[in-house]
């Protein structure tokens, strides 16, 4: 049996992982900007599988979900003739098959629905997604694994490159936790305000939708920043990077058996 290739296509990075069974057998990301062009991004996939012993002739499926609908078609073109079965596109070929309690189903993305797929599979239990990219969103999950809704705020990658493009003087800073909350010089300020604000915004969302479901769901925190805000938190504790790329393997097995 051959791997599996799940893509996670956002605005900023694109994730892939390599599934061997229900097993990771390789994870990586690169920059969106990088695979504009089929042939640009079926190099970048031999570059990134050679070191870690895979073929592309060794992808039995690719399965796909993606908040930029112009890089789906660069994607499928670039993998059409290299492997066994069609490229699937979460929404588009196949559905992630989760009940969404809001106006406008047609406008959840995705990604969202995906993380729902695999958070509610893992836990079997009402929870808070908090997914940390471009966007910071927030989604609540039912008792029996539907969406009810969410929130969907500025990341704080966003928040950095708006101040240092919004002013005269201010330097561009990379988001990191600062050793202290008060800074003693520019860039420890600019690093305190926006890793401190963005924790303080995290929860401050998350309180709020406790404060009106009346019970506390089990928090679980994915994306880029995920792992930065973990543990500064009141409330995100579990952090599964790889939430994602779990869920397109659950529905790309849930569509092919």
């Amino acid at each position: 049996m051959g791997l599996l290739l799940a893509i996670d296509i956002g605005n900023t990075n694109i994730a892939m992982g390599a599934f061997d069974g229900d097993e990771l057998a390789g994870r990586w990301s690169v920059p969106s900007a990088a695979c504009s062009s089929p042939d640009g991004f079926a190099t970048v996939l031999r570059t990134l599988f050679s070191p870690a012993g895979i073929e592309i002739s060794s992808l039995e499926g690719c399965i796909i979900c993606s908040v930029v609908p112009a890089l789906n078609g660069v994607v499928r073109a670039a993998l059409g003739g290299l492997i066994a079965e069609p490229v699937r596109i979460v929404g588009d070929d196949v559905e992630a098959g989760v009940k969404a309690l809001v106006e406008k189903p047609s406008e959840v993305g995705s990604d969202r629905l995906v993380n729902i797929v695999a958070g509610f599979d893992r836990y079997k239990e009402a929870l808070i997604i908090v997914d940390l990219g471009t966007a910071a969103t927030f989604d609540v999950v039912t008792p029996k694994g539907e969406y009810a809704g969410g929130v969907i705020a500025p990341g704080i990658g966003i928040s950095a490159e708006a101040l240092f493009k919004k002013t005269a003087l201010l330097p561009r800073v990379e988001p990191e936790r600062p050793e202290r909350v008060i800074g003693t010089n520019t860039v420890n300020s600019i690093r305190s305000g926006l890793y401190w604000g963005f924790v303080g915004l995290v929860d401050g969302i998350i309180e709020r939708m406790i404060g009106e479901l009346g019970y506390a769901p089990l928090v679980i925190a994915t994306g880029g920043a995920a792992s930065l805000v973990t543990g500064s938190s009141r409330f995100v504790k579990q952090c599964d990077e790889n939430l994602t790329l779990k869920g397109l393997r659950i529905i790309y097995e849930r569509n092919t058996r």
